[in-house]
């Protein structure tokens, strides 16, 4: 395709669509010698690679030199053969052991038969074996690769937790006695709860390998994020001073198109102009992926849903067939987790293969898994993340042919912020990765997981930092340890019972969860965290699971068990909450530059929440179709919070900017002494409220609001991920303040590393509000899916006033 963008242009729905392009030129690739062990080099030769990329050959050069290593580049570039070439090396001369961790299954049986192939091409006696070891084999299965004991064993963090390290003294001597490398794999997956947990159990990893006497070095692959180094230094608990970076794509790429592509406002409806409501950006995504495969264009479309790519997929080849494109339609397909290894494997194979001409994907083909080079990839939605965009972004392109990337923007925030400013999407530094492995909620588990592998002494305090012997002292309290007086010194063994590391659970940091079950089968349709199970699946909820809709005829929490059923309704549910926060203890504190008078505290904080009822909504229009109450237990959750006051002087301003209203307005706000998740709290009277009050409550919710939807801006995380307060006076700033929190237990370092940018996060989002072109507030500048007061009352103007306040910045606008 010659000419993509007047192409793009002279579709038949084409209105204007196109925000930005931008044309990526064609790279050449730049290579390096290595010397390579002869049937290595041979056997690699063999599959095409008979030279090495540079960053290739400094990654290898630095893993030989006895570094730590972290190979940041894009996909498809080969870094697999960065730990590939020196574990396969090191098996052959002396037997020793390469433990790679992959977050997905799915790319650990890619890596498995590729480096199996390649471990076959050596000939006989290289003593080169890969064996994965996942939950799917059974117990002879994995039986046999114990007993194979490989040199090259493929597993995930989960196994690792539960299966490896638990047994190592009985079942796995052999490898931790021989382990040299420690391959982690899409590194920069491993952030929020999921990373803080992943980071402990490798701290219990490292005490395992010099308990056998090991200390293997760590090779860990990543995509472009902002802090590489510091990450890996995180989540391994190795010193960042010995972490080699090789961050230099030298691969060679044809040219790649990018697209920037809005979807037009409704035009056809009075009510909606102005209203920053866009058509569908499912709807635009599927006519681009009809086009380009019908104009011979291998493509890749990315959506978020399992059940949403199939979905796609059928209506894509229903199209199709409605062209008579017969024989198009019937090369089609999607791609997702929930699929069996054998069909994905065919699915990959055919894609590689250029039988299949076009696919709908979740984020499983984001990873490395290898499907060759496409002509073109459509992002229905912004990913949420610059990272898994250009990752996604990266599965097109054929050796030097152009490739075409189309990304259609959603009505979220931070898809119009970056539709509409698209220099940050292309030119901003890349999100930084984060977790929090001293999360004082989640170390304990771990902890005592570490004290069943073997006894703990003072000096695991290196492993697992500073707050060690004071989680030792609680659990000595709480009888999950023992303390042992020995003649090397004092020790600590668990106290038995029950296996600690089956009650923790890498992938949350909840202690109770709901089941959600159908009524009819009896089959559990899903499992939630108790707080998120009374927000979604409260009596009267409708929940949408795998393209089905529910709704929740009851919810027994003294079985912890809620009841579902099949349903029709063209409505959706929204809760109302009250929400309180507490500021147990200011831990940091920066003032802005523009207003050295106002402090940024970061807190130890607790945040209560009682969902109180929740507001049916019609599924078309949005309006409400009435509204229930609800008697369910508050919740607590104790975190880490970022928040800062408001000046008197700024508040006064605000509140100027709504006098006109004063005594006239309209709409009905809270005047209660606390926001809920950034509105306040109402008295449910109904009555007007003067225009300064309403502007100033209004002002300070949407720029907590904005401030949220922006942090995935800086960091790798999901709006969800955050929570927050506005309110009009908090005892403990004795006046109005904005407060926002990790959504979970402990924090998990999203706040801890906002407020370290807080200025930066203020600036972008008063452009954010600002260049909304909406009149009141709309989903792409400061109303929230997750708003317990039902995104009111909200004022952008007042909002756009506090933030340029703060900040001595003034907007376009």
């Amino acid at each position: 395709m010659d000419d993509a963008i007047e192409w793009l242009r002279n579709r038949p729905f084409y209105e204007g669509q196109i925000a930005d392009h931008r044309r990526l030129p064609a790279r050449e690739p730049e290579f390096a010698d290595v010397d390579l062990e002869p049937r290595l080099a041979d056997a690699l030769a063999d599959r095409g690679v008979d030279r090495l990329y540079r960053h290739q050959a400094d990654a290898i050069e630095a893993v030989r030199d006895g570094d730590d290593v972290v190979l940041a580049t894009e996909t498809a570039s080969g870094k697999s053969l960065a730990y590939t070439v020196p574990a396969f090396e090191a098996a052959m001369d002396r037997g020793a052991r390469t433990l790679y961790i992959g977050p997905q299954n799915a790319l650990i049986a890619d890596q498995e038969e590729s480096l199996s192939d390649l471990a076959a091409g050596l000939g006989f006696g290289s003593r080169v074996s890969v064996d994965s070891y996942t939950g799917r084999l059974s117990r002879s299965e994995k039986r046999d690769v114990r007993d194979r004991r490989p040199t090259v064993l493929l597993s995930n963090p989960d196994m690792l937790h539960y299966a490896l390290l638990p047994y190592a003294g009985r079942l796995w001597d052999w490898f931790f006695s021989s382990l040299e490398y420690v391959v982690i794999d899409e590194v920069h997956s491993y952030r929020g709860v999921f990373g803080s947990q992943v980071a402990l159990t490798l701290r219990r990893l490292a005490r395992t390998c010099e308990r056998f006497g090991s200390s293997p070095q760590f090779v860990c692959c990543s995509a472009t994020i902002n802090n590489p180094v510091d990450h890996v230094a995180t989540v391994t608990g190795r010193d960042p001073e010995g972490i080699a970076l090789v961050d230099e794509d030298t691969s060679g790429r044809g040219p790649r198109d990018w697209v920037l592509w809005n979807p037009p406002e409704y035009d056809d409806d009075w009510q909606e102009r102005g209203s920053g409501r866009r058509k569908s950006s499912h709807t635009e995504s599927k006519r681009l992926f009809v086009d380009l495969v019908t104009a011979g264009q291998q493509t890749l479309a990315f959506t978020r849903a399992r059940q949403t790519a199939e979905q796609y997929a059928t209506d894509s080849a229903s199209d199709l067939r409605e062209r008579g494109e017969r024989d198009l339609a019937g090369k089609v397909g999607a791609y997702q987790a929930a699929l069996t290894d054998d069909r994905r494997r065919e699915i990959e194979s055919d894609l590689h293969a250029g039988d299949l001409r076009g696919v709908w994907s979740t984020s499983a083909l984001e990873l490395g898994v290898d499907v060759g080079g496409l002509d073109a990839v459509v992002l229905d939605g912004y990913p949420g993340t610059r990272m898994s965009a250009h990752q996604r972004a990266g599965r097109a392109g054929r050796g030097d042919d152009p490739a075409l990337v189309v990304m259609v923007g959603g009505e979220d925030q931070l898809d119009q912020y970056l539709i509409r400013n698209p220099g940050d999407f292309f030119d901003a530094p890349p999100e930084d990765a984060i977790c929090d492995p001293e999360n004082g909620q989640l170390m304990p588990g771990h902890v005592a997981c570490a004290a069943d592998e073997n006894w703990l002494s003072p000096e695991d305090e290196r492993f697992f930092g500073d707050s060690f012997p004071g989680v030792v002292a609680d659990l000595t309290d709480e009888g999950v340890l023992n303390r042992r007086e020995a003649a090397a010194g004092t020790r600590w063994v668990h106290a038995g019972g029950s296996s600690p590391q089956q009650s923790v659970n890498l992938r949350t940091a909840e202690e109770r969860e709901i089941s959600l079950i159908e009524r009819s089968s009896g089959e559990t349709v899903a499992t939630l965290g108790f707080a998120d199970a009374l927000r979604d699946a409260h009596p009267g909820a409708i929940y949408h699971q795998q393209g089905r809709t529910y709704e929740v005829v009851e919810l027994d929490l003294d079985r912890d068990v809620a009841e579902l059923q099949q349903s029709w309704a063209d409505y959706y549910t929204q809760v109302r909450s009250d929400k309180d926060i507490v500021v147990n203890d200011d831990l940091d504190e920066r003032t802005l530059s523009a207003r050295p008078d106002v402090p940024v505290r970061f807190a130890d904080v607790t945040v209560t929440e009682q969902i109180t009822g929740f507001v049916r909504k019609d599924a078309a229009t949005g309006e409400s179709l009435g509204e229930s109450t609800l008697d369910l237990p508050e919740t607590t959750l104790r975190t880490k919070a970022l928040y800062f006051p408001v000046p008197e002087d700024v508040e006064r301003e605000m509140r100027a900017l709504g006098d006109p209203l004063d005594g006239d307005a309209e709409t009905p706000g809270a005047s209660g002494d606390l926001a809920s998740d950034g509105g306040s709290t109402g008295d449910g009277d109904g009555e007007p409220i003067p225009g300064g009050e309403y502007a100033f409550n209004g002002g300070i919710h949407a720029a907590e609001h904005g401030i949220i939807s922006l942090f995935p801006f800086h960091l790798l995380c999901d709006r969800a991920d955050v929570g927050g307060i506005s309110t009009p006076h908090h005892p403990h700033t004795e006046g109005p303040a904005v407060f926002v929190y990790d959504g979970y237990p402990g924090g998990v370092g999203l706040t801890r590393r906002g407020h370290g940018r807080i200025e930066e996060l203020m600036t972008r989002t008063a452009r954010l509000i600002d260049s909304c072109d909406c009149e009141d507030g709309c989903p792409a500048c400061v109303q929230s899916p997750h708003c317990g007061n039902g995104n009111d009352p909200l004022a952008k103007a007042p909002a756009v006033s506090l933030l340029e306040s703060l900040t001595g910045t003034r907007t376009d606008g």
